[in-house]
């Protein structure tokens, strides 16, 4: 069976297929049955797809908030269908690539640094990687994607080799430009006000003295876990958020909650844009010691995804980008579940009790 090979930024993929000739990756796994076998996935060689017509060319305005944290997302896709099969599975795609191409047309392009020092899409039309590989096993067999197994996973997904960062990956893997649409977008919208206007203290690019060490914890190998919370269980979080609440650590879990509130609460427009002049003024990165960066993404529509063969069977990340970051992702047939994906340090684990909410003890520990 023919595995698609797809890497994704946060919303586009990469369709990633060629002729199975060259590159072999060996991973051992657990299949769904408890059986421990040795996945053989064979890579061909890269290709390039084009968009079928020509596209605009020149350089192509990143925003300042764009510039902080770009990092590559790994996304896989699995795909199922009786009635077509995927005899032509690589053609389908490639074609539908390059119609997708002619209207984002940046993703045909490269990343490259501007004359000011930023991350900036060179419109080059030289197209997206796209790549075919085979795997010696039925997609049943590789199990639940939605389990973090970055060492299997990866095997599915093509790395550029020899990247040393994100400068040397073609633009569909860069994180974020697939939101951007070329007929509606406005460069002024999300350029920095001149002059600069800044309104707020920007907490979020203050030094961080990290007390608890936690950026050695990192240095050693890290493990992948994660755990959901089903809808019952989101539903009793919920009523208990609203609670009265007190301190952090010695008030209910409401206290958090409301402290989160009124933080989205400060997000405004003008918050926002006196980031970017803060940005534009001081080119300062977020300090990542002693930070947790949550992000959700349980809106953003991986299972709707089609090409061809319906909406896919299972579809998710491979890993969170960084180390520091937690993913929130939807679970289950409704998308009412909540699956948490994080990264620990080797030989720390973690136990979420939740015997208050009505549920038993959750979570996975090392």
């Amino acid at each position: 069976m023919k595995v698609s090979l797809l890497r994704a930024s946060l919303n586009a993929c990469n369709a990633c297929m060629a002729e199975v000739v060259e590159a072999e990756k060996f991973a051992s796994m657990e299949s769904s049955n408890g059986n421990v076998f040795q996945l053989i996935v064979k890579q061909g060689k890269p290709t390039l797809v084009h968009p079928v017509e020509e596209t605009e060319k020149g350089l192509y305005f990143l925003s300042n908030l764009d510039q902080n944290i770009a990092v590559i997302v790994r996304t896989i896709y699995c795909f199922k269908s009786y009635e077509k099969g995927n005899g032509n599975a690589g053609e389908l795609i490639k074609n539908a690539l390059k119609k997708v191409l002619v209207h984002y047309y940046p993703l045909a392009g490269r990343l490259t640094i501007s004359s000011e020092g930023k991350l900036i899409v060179n419109c080059t039309g030289k197209g997206a990687v796209f790549v075919e590989a085979e795997a010696n096993c039925a997609m049943e067999e590789i199990g639940d994607i939605t389990k973090p197994d970055p060492k299997t996973l990866w095997k599915l997904v093509y790395d550029i080799p020899d990247a040393k960062n994100i400068l040397d990956m073609p633009s569909l893997v860069a994180q974020r430009l697939a939101t951007l649409c070329p007929s509606i977008y406005r460069q002024s919208i999300l350029k920095a006000r001149n002059p600069p206007k800044i309104e707020y203290l920007h907490q979020e690019f203050a030094e961080i003295e990290d007390k608890s060490s936690t950026i050695d914890l990192y240095k050693d190998e890290t493990n992948y876990s994660s755990f959901y919370f089903d809808s019952d269980m989101l539903e009793n979080i919920k009523m208990r958020a609203m609670e009265d609440g007190g301190e952090l650590l010695d008030k209910p879990l409401s206290h958090a909650v409301g402290l989160v509130k009124e933080a989205i609460k400060m997000v405004t427009d003008s918050y926002m844009r006196s980031a970017m002049d803060y940005f534009e003024v001081t080119r300062a990165r977020p300090s990542l010691a002693s930070t947790l960066l949550i992000t959700t993404w349980s809106r953003l529509t991986f299972y709707t995804t089609d090409f061809g063969w319906a909406e896919p069977v299972l579809s998710g990340p491979v890993a969170p980008p960084e180390k520091e970051v937690i993913l929130f992702l939807s679970h289950g047939k409704e998308r009412k579940s909540i699956n948490v994906l994080l990264v620990i340090a080797d030989g720390f684990g973690f136990v979420i009790q939740t015997e208050e909410l009505g549920h038993s003890v959750i979570g996975h520990v090392k």
